[in-house]
């Protein structure tokens, strides 16, 4: 029986083909739907960009490394594989659909190796080296392309506590916040940074809290809507809060939450028509009532 090849020696078989055969490899590459999707403005790019791939592939196969994916050579392909995994993510792909698609580049290197000079075992021992390395690279990629997911689904989070966060300018120097929906700390974070934003933006002197709409509140989001009130004061403007259900109110009391220093109104109407006439008497220079 023919004694299998060590390790080292398939691992420079691997490294050796990856180098030689690199523009064929890559050439094959510019034409998969991985990289013709993403490099769209000349094939040169795509090339170049497999050739990158490969000599990183040769270094992570030279260090024996080749199902570890903190191994160096990973580190570039992570950058380049990345943004590459990361367009056809915002194209809409699954990750399932780019893991195929990181798949179909193994196919090339495989043939090359299938016809490599040397003993049979010794290109077993090379074909399973680089399935084992594909494997790794299917995992770097995956695992960029799950986080990539994580941080679009963020992104749309934030973007949609802010488009149910609106700020509403109701008159000259009165702007209003009029809450529907469930309020947690990351929303109630969202209400007073776009709150004291249409502060500054519209010179306000008086702001409506309204939060009508909201079934319940807890004892953290309760010390949330205090902090608005008190920033917005901060920034010179006055703040009031309307439509406070019984429920939450009764939250409240029980929380032991001290509501004395800020005005409440049963009300959006009753809040604006207190806003109105705040101003009507601070244009007058009348202290305001409470």
């Amino acid at each position: 029986m023919t004694d299998v090849p060590p390790v080292g020696t398939a691992t420079s078989v691997v490294a050796r083909l990856l180098r030689e055969k690199k523009e064929h490899i890559a050439q094959l590459w510019a034409d998969q739907p991985l990289f013709q999707a993403v490099f769209t403005v000349t094939r040169d790019e795509a090339v170049e960009a497999g050739r990158a791939v490969l000599e990183a592939l040769a270094q992570v196969a030279e260090s024996g490394r080749v199902d570890d994916i903190a191994a160096p050579g990973f580190a570039m392909i992570r950058q380049q594989l990345a943004a590459m995994s990361t367009s056809r993510t915002r194209s809409g792909l699954s990750i399932g659909q780019i893991d195929r698609e990181v798949g179909a580049l193994g196919a090339a290197p495989a043939e090359f190796l299938e016809d490599a000079s040397g003993d049979t075992d010794e290109r077993v021992r090379a074909r399973l080296l680089w399935s084992e390395l594909l494997a790794t690279l299917r995992v770097v990629v995956i695992e960029t392309a799950l986080q990539e997911n994580r941080e679009i689904v963020e992104r749309q989070r934030q973007q949609l506590l802010e488009m149910a966060t609106p700020v509403v300018k109701l008159w000259d120097r009165l702007v209003a916040v009029p809450l529907i929906g469930m309020l947690d700390s990351a929303r109630s974070q969202v209400v007073m940074e776009n709150l004291l934003e249409a502060i500054v933006e519209h010179n306000a002197t008086m702001a409506i809290l309204d939060i009508t709409g909201v079934p319940t509140v807890d004892s953290l989001v309760a010390q949330h809507l205090m902090k608005t009130v008190a920033a917005a004061r901060l920034m010179g403007a006055d703040c009031v809060i309307s439509g406070i259900r019984p429920a939450i109110a009764q939250t409240m009391v029980q929380l032991g939450l001290d509501l004395g220093p800020v005005t409440t109104r049963a009300t959006l109407a009753d809040a604006l028509e207190l806003a109105l006439e705040r101003q009507s008497e601070q244009a007058k220079g009348i202290a305001p009532r409470h």
